[in-house]
């Protein structure tokens, strides 16, 4: 097992500048994910560490070595593609088997260790099996068993779901994370999905432009986002942004007042950071699992926080409700209580969290509270 460290890493192609100043110290054992939208950077980080491009600048280390200049095959990963470039004219065992003939490994050796992987993947019946035979998510087992039999050091995985429908990915992805806790491998994976990385990711790297917007714990990215870019991508349905909020202090209370829309009261806990933020260009966010029904709510707290609109459209999901609403001039998502009683082209007030409110300073981007 092994510890991935980014020191410092840029990545140019000709003038263009692709990551920019990436560090991140993976630690061994670590399931990190890099996401982000198509083009940000995050394949490229991963094409890195494999040896498959070079740094412009900076350092990368597999354990304690650093590898720059250093060939794939001599740097112990694994990696596993969107692809799952499985050789057609060989049997599930020998597709796993492939890389450890290579190698030279004594036979019993690659049975022992395909067999064991294939235990771990739910493969052992498909041994004998061509990849014609299979369907999609057992091609996608196959794959993955490729890079077992290896017992690299670390596992790469570029956006090993994509190929595969709703209900395969969700099986997969379950089986990708009782392997990681099985095996206990530093693994590296890449997504552009945000609930991919919200259920797999130990930590999250989420990249922008070639830029770390932000690293830490799926909880903490999605409670507490530096950006709003972070707001925005993680979390679905994603946070609903009002630009133009103020911020208005009266009568010994603070309330972020949304022309047209509501007015938040706000919490004793972000008083003072509401209050010094006046003045300035403001984006009032909240996450539509925080808005909620007024009629279902105390009066006194609807009266406190609320926004009004007009309901679009609603979405009956059996357990909520995903309501589509126009506030002002603003659309609007909010995932209320099935016991609701809107329907569509009504007009409905929405009591808001006052606790789970977000505050973006508009010009910098960055999060106030």
């Amino acid at each position: 097992m092994a510890r991935v460290q980014f020191e410092h890493i840029y990545k140019r192609f000709g003038k263009v500048e692709v990551v920019h100043d990436v560090s991140i110290d993976i630690k061994d054992q670590e399931f990190l994910v890099l996401v982000g939208p198509s083009g940000c950077g995050k394949s490229t980080c991963l094409r890195m560490v494999a040896g498959l491009e070079e740094p412009s600048e900076g350092e990368i280390f597999i354990g304690n070595n650093v590898v720059n200049g250093v060939d794939p095959k001599d740097r112990d990963i694994a990696m596993v593609f969107q692809n799952y470039a499985l050789y057609p004219h060989m049997t599930v065992f020998d597709n796993m088997a492939f890389g450890l003939k290579l190698r030279h490994f004594p036979k019993e050796e690659i049975k022992k260790r395909v067999e064991e992987a294939a235990d771990i993947l739910g493969l052992e019946k498909l041994l004998k099996r061509k990849p014609k035979e299979l369907s999609g998510g057992q091609r996608q087992r196959v794959a993955l068993g490729r890079a077992i039999v290896r017992e690299a050091q670390v596992f790469l995985m570029d956006e090993p779901l994509s190929n595969l429908d709703a209900k395969l990915r969700v099986e997969t992805r379950a089986n990708i994370i009782r392997l990681h806790q099985r095996i206990k491998t530093t693994v590296i994976y890449v997504t552009h999905d945000q609930v991919e990385a919200m259920t797999m990711g130990d930590r999250i790297a989420v990249l922008n432009g070639g830029i770390i917007q932000q690293l830490g714990s799926p909880q903490e990215l999605y409670d507490h986002p530096a950006n709003l870019f972070v707001a925005g991508f993680i979390g679905s349905p994603s946070m609903n942004f009002f630009p133009g909020a103020k911020v208005v202090s009266e009568e010994g209370s603070t309330k972020i007042v949304l022309e047209g829309v509501g007015q938040i009261t706000v919490p004793p806990l972000y008083t003072e950071l509401a209050r010094a933020a006046a003045g300035r260009q403001l984006t009032f966010g909240i996450r539509p699992s925080h808005l909620e029904d007024a009629a279902l709510v105390s009066e006194d707290g609807v009266v406190q926080s609320s926004i009004e609109g007009k309901v679009d459209v609603v979405e009956n999901l059996g357990n909520e409700l995903q309501v589509y609403l126009t506030a002002g001039e603003k659309s609007v998502t909010a995932t209320l209580d099935p016991r609701s009683r809107i329907g569509a082209g009504s007009k409905v007030r929405l009591y808001v969290d006052s606790n789970q409110i977000h505050l973006f300073d508009s010009e910098t981007t960055e999060v106030i509270f």
